[in-house]
């Protein structure tokens, strides 16, 4: 008996162990090189098992709406264990997409998923976050919360239909009066489940990709055509790559890729053609960020291509998570953006930016290769009070190895006064000609230059 016994005990260590085994070889790691130590990401392998959309109803031809069709592939395919849902060729009419765990939605060649606009469509809300405050909104196109290991993969697209949404770009008064109700909430802590916003004329506008609260995220080689609001939003998620990706977003707000308090991610080989800022590293507004405590941290972004853009990288201004551990290199804007390196704050955010890096840059046009500004509030200055003040912390900031052919100025630092901008080095930037002045450089301590360099002034250096 006592050795039947131990046999059993020793078949379910022998079965945990190789279990064990299993989930260890069903992921791809990926070590990111960086000025910083950065955890390995997981790439989860999925299983050999495809659920196509049409086998569960789906009706192509973009007049059908295909929402529950995709939900019940996406449900069977994770019930299984995880594989591929399929989008096979055509147009396919939708609502949101909600992802479950282990699933990787797969858009074949010349697939597009077509988002309907209209925005009862997106009911029930969800918990997401709007600009940098969690609150209950109109579902994201495509939603992820609490998930792990999901993946948008394949060569078609995603196409929003911008008809609704673009009516709602403007700020219109009732839109301004739910900004500073879901503000007022979030500064004085009312619970997320209390602030429901997907109601009236509120007009919270969607995120395309919304992944909130996800460990191990892929989205590699698909197209996204317009967004209502935010493009790509990956929401406090631990480990992911975005690859191989074609962005182009011309509407309101269309950042490219949004990173917010998040951690060890890799962004490369993209594309990015926007209406605002391409890739950019948030954490979170004011109070509500405070209480998530949750900092941005051991984010990558190489060998990118951005077309059109507000910035090229751009950290801020929702920043109150704290954001360290950036890396941008080896990436383009060959035509113009706004500000190739822009770290924005104000004080109402608190926490602190600090190694961040970028080299290896060439670009076109810019109103600055590199600013600091730390009192950025956009339409929130006269909106809304500032409830608390905490000024944020600057410090260790490196741009090396750029190259812009015009630009209004090089660089420009408007740090605090009650807390300076820290050790800044700006090394080897070399610009065709200068429009206005050099450099300006206020409230700011220890900022190393070198190698700074121009071969046209078309005002006197400052």
């Amino acid at each position: 008996m006592k050795f039947d016994f131990l046999k059993k005990v020793l078949s379910v260590w022998a079965c945990g162990l190789m279990a064990l085994g299993a989930a260890a070889a069903n992921y791809e790691i990926i070590n990111v090189e960086a000025p910083f130590q950065m955890d390995p990401i997981k790439i989860f392998i999925y299983p050999d098992r495809d659920f196509n959309i049409k086998d569960y109803g789906a009706v192509e031809g973009g007049k059908v709406k295909n929402t529950q069709a995709i939900a019940d592939a996406i449900e069977a395919c994770s019930r299984a264990g995880g594989g591929r849902v399929i989008v096979p060729a055509g147009t396919w009419l939708t609502g949101p997409v909600h992802f479950k765990s282990n699933v990787n939605l797969h858009l074949q060649e010349d697939a597009v998923l077509r988002f309907t606009d209209d925005p009862n469509d997106y009911l029930p809300a969800v918990m997401t976050s709007w600009e940098g405050m969690e609150c209950f909104n109109y579902s994201p196109l495509v939603y992820a919360f609490e998930c792990e290991n999901v993946a948008i993969t394949g060569s078609g697209t995603l196409n929003a239909v911008l008809d609704t949404w673009r009516k709602w770009f403007p700020r219109p008064q009732p839109h301004l009066n739910a900004l500073k109700q879901l503000y007022a909430m979030a500064s004085t802590d009312v619970p997320v489940e209390d602030r429901q916003m997907a109601k009236g004329e509120n007009n919270l506008r969607p995120h395309l990709i919304h992944f909130n609260r996800c460990n191990n995220v892929l989205l590699d080689g698909f197209k996204i055509r317009n967004s209502p609001f935010w493009t790509i939003h990956i929401y406090m998620c631990d480990g992911g790559v975005a690859r191989n990706l074609d962005v182009r977003a011309h509407g309101h707000n269309n950042d490219g890729i949004d990173l917010e308090m998040t951690r060890n991610f890799l962004v490369e080989d993209c594309v990015f053609d926007q209406g605002d800022d391409a890739v950019v590293i948030k954490a979170g507004r004011n109070r509500d960020a405070w209480r998530l405590d949750t900092p941005t941290e051991n984010i990558v972004i190489r060998n990118c291509t951005i077309l059109t853009g507000h910035t090229l990288l751009g950290i801020g201004s929702e920043i109150s998570g704290g954001i360290r551990n950036i890396y941008m290199h080896d990436c383009k804007a060959p035509n113009s953006v706004h500000r190739v390196y822009f770290i924005k704050t104000n004080h109402r955010r608190g926490a602190f930016v600090e190694n961040i890096f970028m080299e290896n840059i060439e670009t076109g046009s810019a109103q600055r290769v590199f600013e600091i500004d730390t009192e950025v509030l956009y339409q929130w200055k006269d909106l809304v009070p500032t409830y608390e003040e905490r000024i944020t912390k600057i410090e260790n900031i490196y741009m090396n190895n750029v190259k812009c052919e015009n630009v209004d100025a090089i660089y420009e630092i408007k740090g605090n006064a009650k807390l300076p901008v820290k050790n800044v080095e700006l090394k080897n930037i070399h610009v065709n000609k200068v429009n206005k002045f050099v450099n300006r450089v206020n409230n700011a301590q220890d900022i190393f230059t070198e190698n700074i360099t121009y071969t046209e002034i078309s005002a006197p250096s400052e």
